[in-house]
């Protein structure tokens, strides 16, 4: 296998099929010793985690392309705690999806004159670009077909898949006592343009709730199994 990219908690190799494998590993994102999923640097180790980011994936993988809708995910290794995918071309320089069913983190910051704190949400979508310097701004559609990161019919694209992926995962969490409030994407493209979702879906791309209390990353992964 050739690496291909060492990032902050996967690494990528190229397979002679093809196909690439991710490695999933047990660095965290974080500062001061202390897990968080927003920060933009490795923070520290935490045994496990790699396991279960991998193990939630799955899951999820598993029932999106059951129903259906288009993924990179083909087949995972526990064992070695890795995943094989599609290869696909990320849009632009990186960019994120984020579904939004509450009022809450960046989305209240931002527009917290106009709604409550906690507001349902009509499962809203917006996109901002992987940027760690410029604090990963916003674009909007129109910005982002005219800049040619994407054309108008693969951005619907997005849009859709991203709603009824959001749902898969909001059902499956309710039925644990479990309420999603927001929930972060990346896709990519094939050869042919054809859009899917990649990377990973693990706790650590969510924001989710028990009772009206934020359950940490951590301690979500420990709930989601224990339940299964």
């Amino acid at each position: 296998m050739e690496l291909l990219y060492t990032g902050k908690t996967k690494n990528v190799y190229a397979l002679e099929s093809g196909n690439y494998l991710l490695k999933f590993k047990d660095d965290c994102t974080g500062k001061d010793g202390v897990f968080d999923p927003g920060e933009n640097s490795v923070g520290l180790t935490i045994e496990g985690v790699g396991d279960v980011n991998l193990r939630m994936s799955i899951y999820f993988f598993e029932k999106i392309n059951a129903a259906g809708i288009r993924t990179h995910y083909v087949s995972a290794d526990l064992a070695n705690t890795t995943m094989e995918v599609l290869p696909a071309k990320v849009f632009g320089k990186g960019l994120e999806v984020i579904c939004r069913n509450k009022a809450v983190g960046s989305f209240y910051r931002r527009y917290g004159e106009y709604i409550e704190s906690g507001a349902d949400l009509p499962s809203y979508v917006e996109t901002t670009f992987k940027n760690d310097a410029k604090g990963d701004p916003l674009v909007t559609k129109d910005a982002l077909v005219c800049l040619g990161v994407m054309t108008a019919e693969q951005y619907d694209a997005i849009k859709a898949q991203t709603q009824q992926i959001t749902k898969i995962v909001a059902d499956d969490l309710a039925q644990k006592g479990l309420v999603l409030y927001d929930i972060k994407f990346e896709f990519g493209y094939d050869a042919n343009g054809n859009v899917m979702l990649i990377d990973e879906i693990a706790s650590g791309n969510m924001r989710v709730y028990k009772d009206g209390e934020y359950i940490d990353p951590m301690t979500l992964s420990k709930l989601f199994f224990n339940q299964q």
